[in-house]
């Protein structure tokens, strides 16, 4: 396996690639977006890594959920507020039921 950097992604087949009218206006932003900090910690995603492995022996159960096509207007805080709240109640619910942890998994604005 070739090791990771953030610009390794650039070097693999673009075979669902949105294609950019403003090709310097797409770099301009890519460029910005680099400068930023992360999204997720780097220990959050060893602690998710280790808890699905937890999930793949049996000691946890997954809960999943989310939208993977909704659209900008619907990208809204009481909405997305409404969405973790139904699946943190959902991770209650199951833990409740089966007396084992949950790993909960949200996937909002999968498509940007």
């Amino acid at each position: 396996m070739s090791a990771w950097t953030p610009a390794s992604w650039q070097s693999k087949p673009a075979c669902q690639m949105a294609e950019w009218e403003d090709k310097a206006l797409a770099t301009k932003v890519l460029d910005k977006l680099g400068k930023l900090p992360p999204l997720v910690q780097a220990s959050e995603c060893e602690k998710l890594k280790q808890r699905l492995a937890e999930a793949g022996r049996g000691e946890r159960f997954i809960i999943q959920g989310g939208d993977c096509a909704e659209r900008f207007i619907d990208c809204e805080a009481d909405r997305l507020e409404t969405q973790l709240k139904l699946i943190l109640q959902m991770g209650t619910i199951i833990e409740h039921v089966t007396g084992k942890p949950t790993v909960r998994i949200c996937r909002i604005a999968g498509q940007y």
